[in-house]
C-alpha cells in the first residue's frame, strides 16, 4: 500500500504544478523550477535577422534582407540581447560586427533555422499529401444533379486532386462526416444535422408528379394537402432530405400515409413514377427532362411549402481546408435552384 506522500505527490523529476512568476509561465519539477522553452529562446525571425547581420556585416543590409526597417532591426537585436543576457553585436560607423558571444549564438541559430526549414518542408509535404485527395459525401439529389458540374469545375482548378464521391441519404452523409470518412458533405434536409456546421449553397423545391395516365394528371385544380397526405406515394426512404421535408410539410394534415413504395434513390423513385406505379415526390432538379417530354406531369398542391435549402456541411469547428474549401467556394459561385 502506498504512503500518504506517494499518494499526494509525484516522483522527483515529474511536473506536479504550474506557477506564474513575473509574467512568465513556469513549471515546477521536483526540486527546481523550469521556465518554458519559448520564454528563453529567441523567435525564428530574430534568429534569421542575426544570421543576416553575420552575412552582411551591416544591420541596415540585414534589415533590408528580412524586410524590416533598420530601427526595427536594432530594436529586435537589443531585445534578443536582453533575453539572452549577453551582447551579440558591436555597432560602429564602419558597420556591425558580431561579438564572440554573438558568433557562438549565430552558430546555434543556424542549426535552429535549418531545423525549422526542414520542419516546414515536412509540413508542406503533409499538406501536399492531404491536398492530393478529396472525399465527398452527398445526398442523392445533390450527388446526381449538382455535384458533377461542381467537380468538373474543381478539376479545372486542381487537376492533381483525386476525388471520391460517396452517395447516400442525408443521415448517412452526417454519419460519414462524424466518422471522419469524408472531408465535406452535402445534405438536403430541413436543418444542419447534429454535430455539424454548414452553409446554404443552393435552393430546391419538391414537386408532386404522376404519369399522364394517373387521375391526378387530369385535375383542374390543385390537390388538397389532406388528400396528398392520405394517398400512398412512391417515396424516398426515411433519413433522406426529401422525406424529412415532406414529413414536416404534411405533419399538420394527418401525416404521410404508408408509402406505396419506399426506394433508396431519386432515379428509382422517378422510374417508378414514369412506369405508372403511383404519384411520387421528387426534386425539381431531377424531373426537368421528364416534365418537358410529358413522361411525368407536375401536380400542384395548395397550402404546402415544399421548398428546401441545400447545404454544404462539415464537423463542427473543422471548417473545410484545401480542396474541400475550394469545392465549397465553387458551389457558392454556381448556385442552383
Amino acid at each position: 500500500m502506498s504512503s500518504d506522500g506517494e499518494h499526494h505527490g509525484e516522483r522527483h523529476g515529474q511536473r506536479h504544478e504550474e506557477q506564474h512568476t513575473g509574467g512568465r509561465r513556469t513549471e515546477a519539477y521536483g526540486s527546481g523550477v523550469r521556465v518554458q522553452l519559448h520564454h528563453r529562446v529567441p523567435d525564428l525571425g530574430a534568429l534569421e535577422l542575426l544570421l543576416a547581420v553575420a552575412r552582411h556585416g551591416s544591420l541596415g543590409a540585414a534589415a533590408r534582407e528580412v524586410g524590416i526597417t533598420q530601427p526595427a532591426a536594432s530594436s529586435r537585436i537589443r531585445s534578443m540581447e536582453r533575453q539572452l543576457g549577453v551582447a551579440l553585436v558591436d555597432r560602429s560607423p564602419r558597420g556591425s560586427r558580431l561579438t564572440d558571444a554573438g558568433a557562438l549564438v549565430t552558430d546555434w541559430a543556424r542549426r535552429i533555422v535549418e531545423a525549422a526549414e526542414a520542419f516546414d518542408a515536412g509540413a508542406q509535404a503533409l499538406r501536399g499529401r492531404r491536398d492530393s485527395r478529396l472525399r465527398v459525401a452527398a445526398s442523392m439529389t445533390i450527388a446526381e444533379y449538382l455535384l458533377p458540374g461542381w467537380l468538373i469545375a474543381l478539376r479545372a482548378e486542381r487537376p492533381d486532386t483525386a476525388v471520391s464521391l460517396q452517395a447516400g441519404n442525408s443521415a448517412v452523409v452526417a454519419e460519414r462526416l462524424l466518422a471522419s470518412e469524408a472531408d465535406v458533405g452535402f445534405v438536403e434536409g430541413l436543418a444542419v444535422p447534429d454535430g455539424l456546421d454548414g452553409v446554404v449553397v443552393a435552393h430546391d423545391r419538391l414537386v408532386i408528379v404522376a404519369a399522364p395516365s394517373h387521375p391526378w394528371a387530369r385535375r383542374r385544380g390543385p390537390l388538397d394537402p389532406a388528400e396528398l397526405a392520405a394517398t400512398p406515394l412512391v417515396l424516398r426512404e426515411r433519413g433522406s432530405g426529401t422525406r424529412q421535408v415532406l414529413d414536416a410539410a404534411l405533419s399538420g394534415h394527418g401525416g404521410l400515409a404508408r408509402p406505396l413504395l419506399e426506394l433508396a434513390s431519386t432515379t428509382a423513385v422517378k422510374a417508378a413514377a414514369v412506369s405508372g406505379a403511383g404519384p411520387a415526390v421528387l426534386s425539381e432538379l431531377a424531373i426537368a427532362e421528364e416534365l418537358a417530354s410529358r413522361r411525368l406531369v407536375a401536380i400542384p398542391v395548395a397550402g404546402v411549402e415544399l421548398r428546401r435549402d441545400l447545404r454544404a456541411v462539415w464537423p463542427t469547428g473543422h471548417r473545410p481546408t484545401g480542396p474541400a474549401r475550394d469545392l465549397l467556394s465553387l458551389t457558392r459561385a454556381r448556385p442552383a435552384g
